[in-house]
């Protein structure tokens, strides 16, 4: 669960603009194990901030592969609040 800026950048160099977004979704278990391998390894806030918006990207933006698939990058700020349970 988080509450936070989202936004992301398309190939053509189309954007959609940043906005506070509050998503609940659940992280497939690939995801989520990278994320607790990056964090025990030591890992900033800044690399699980880039980890979490590629989940984000995979599972929110692009429905497992079922739209948006040529999203490059998904930007992951300005965070409000976040939450993981398993």
């Amino acid at each position: 669960d988080t509450r936070a800026r989202l936004g992301y950048t398309a190939p053509i160099g189309s954007t959609d603009e940043d906005r506070v977004r509050h998503l609940t979704v659940a992280l497939p278990p690939q995801h989520a194990a990278r994320l607790f391998d990056a964090q025990q390894a030591g890992a900033g806030d800044r690399r699980l901030q880039e980890i979490t918006a590629e989940a984000l990207r995979e599972v929110y933006f692009q429905d497992g592969g079922r739209r948006a698939g040529s999203l490059e990058e998904v930007r992951f700020t300005d965070i409000e609040h976040l939450e993981f349970d398993l």
